[in-house]
């Protein structure tokens, strides 16, 4: 069996979306399909027309001309097109048996039109939706007309696809919401490679040293930094963990688009020294990192699109026996089982937050229970290679 995958961006880019590509490809090749693989117009990174990363050869998809973004809806429309023309040129040398396009709609509806020219059966496999995601970054508001033309689009390429996948439950639910037949929708977890996160080593006390860490209790995130991601909320946290722990630090590693509001608001603070910013760093020195750290927090804000989907950076750190604080979104409640493999808060709210980070840090004798019940969670229920089986069911039925 040979899928060609259509993505909105790929390795050598680092984001949980390229992530969760290269492991689906890797999986699905060692169960013995052919994959080959797009990406829209939307990979930024300058290179040739077809790249070799990791071992797997990407078809890089031109981009329309930049002025036709200063128009609303043309950019877009343009970005379809390319797309679309893209696959045409491939498909005849590939000779793919299903066409399988990742969030977001921009690309489902190229896959569509594809399959329609060269009769092939699509599937579309929805990671977040457009639209919010859209709203999630500022680019517009619930219930606007963008919004409200983004979501029509989204279910329109849902009705037509042979075939829906999707990354959580939050998700599916939506889909079947929107007239979708349930027996069409397919959850395929997000997961871990459990042979690579596989329990975190010592602390580098150099790095300890460098960063001013040495003797202190670590809570830390690593990861983007993005509104939703509720960073914020952390640091305005920190002072009321301090008046009961005052040789706490806070690590944050990353950045993204919120970074220097948060380097602003820790520095206002006047907290000596006691959050530190790393920046973000190469992808082989981020177990350095995760090793520094006693206890992760993931502060998530209460939005549509952190209810309805999961992240993956929290089954990271429990895969790595780390102790995991989050609040209790519906994204994260799908992942953490409560007092069990990691502990809730009430979202959007700091003060919670504090209690129970401090709670969590005063029951140490709890934490290697914890870490071994977290760790099997994800060994068990959470691996990439039971979460790419899922696939074998959808695929052979649109093969037969």
């Amino acid at each position: 069996m040979r899928i060609l995958h259509v993505f909105d961006h790929s390795i050598p880019l680092h984001s949980g979306y390229t992530f969760r590509s290269r492991s689906i490809l890797r999986h699905q090749r060692a169960l013995g399909w052919e994959t080959a693989h797009l990406t829209s117009p939307r990979h930024t990174l300058n290179g040739p027309s077809k790249e070799t990363v990791d071992g797997l050869e990407f078809h890089r998809t031109p981009a329309p001309a930049k002025w036709l973004d200063a128009i609303p809806g043309l950019g877009e429309i343009a970005l379809i097109r390319a797309t679309t023309r893209r696959l045409a040129d491939i498909i005849p040398d590939i000779k793919p048996d299903i066409l399988h396009a990742h969030s977001p709609v921009l690309n489902a509806i190229p896959a569509l039109r594809a399959g329609r020219r060269f009769g092939l059966p699509v599937v579309y496999e929805v990671r977040a939706f457009w639209e919010d995601a859209a709203v999630s970054h500022g680019n517009g508001s619930e219930g606007g007309p963008r919004y409200a033309a983004t979501r029509w689009l989204e279910s329109y390429a849902l009705k037509r696809a042979d075939a829906v996948t999707t990354i959580c439950e939050g998700l599916r639910g939506d889909i079947i919401a929107r007239g979708i037949p349930a027996e069409r929708v397919t959850v395929i977890p997000n997961a871990v490679d459990t042979d690579v996160f596989s329990g975190g080593g010592d602390a580098d006390q150099a790095l300890a040293s460098e960063l001013g860490l040495d003797g202190k209790t670590v809570i830390g995130f690593i990861g983007s930094f993005y509104g939703y991601e509720g960073l914020h909320l952390l640091i305005e946290a920190m002072p009321r963990i301090w008046a009961a722990a005052p040789e706490t630090c806070l690590l944050l590693v990353g950045g993204g688009p919120e970074d220097a509001r948060l380097r602003s608001q820790a520095d206002a603070l006047g907290q000596d020294g006691r959050i530190v910013f790393t920046g973000r760093v190469p992808h082989d020195q981020v177990q350095r990192y995760y090793d520094l750290v006693d206890l992760f927090v993931y502060p998530r804000v209460n939005i549509r699109l952190t209810d309805l989907v999961t992240p993956l950076k929290p089954l990271e750190a429990m895969a790595q026996e780390k102790i995991v604080v989050a609040s209790d979104i519906g994204g994260h409640r799908e992942l953490i089982r409560d007092g069990d493999t990691g502990t809730l808060f009430r979202a959007d709210d700091p003060n919670d937050l504090a209690a129970t980070a401090l709670k969590v840090m005063n029951a140490r004798g709890g934490w290697p229970a914890q870490r071994e019940r977290a760790r099997r969670y994800v060994e068990t229920e959470r691996n990439w290679a039971a979460s790419v089986d899922r696939y074998k069911a959808v695929y052979q039925r649109l093969t037969r």
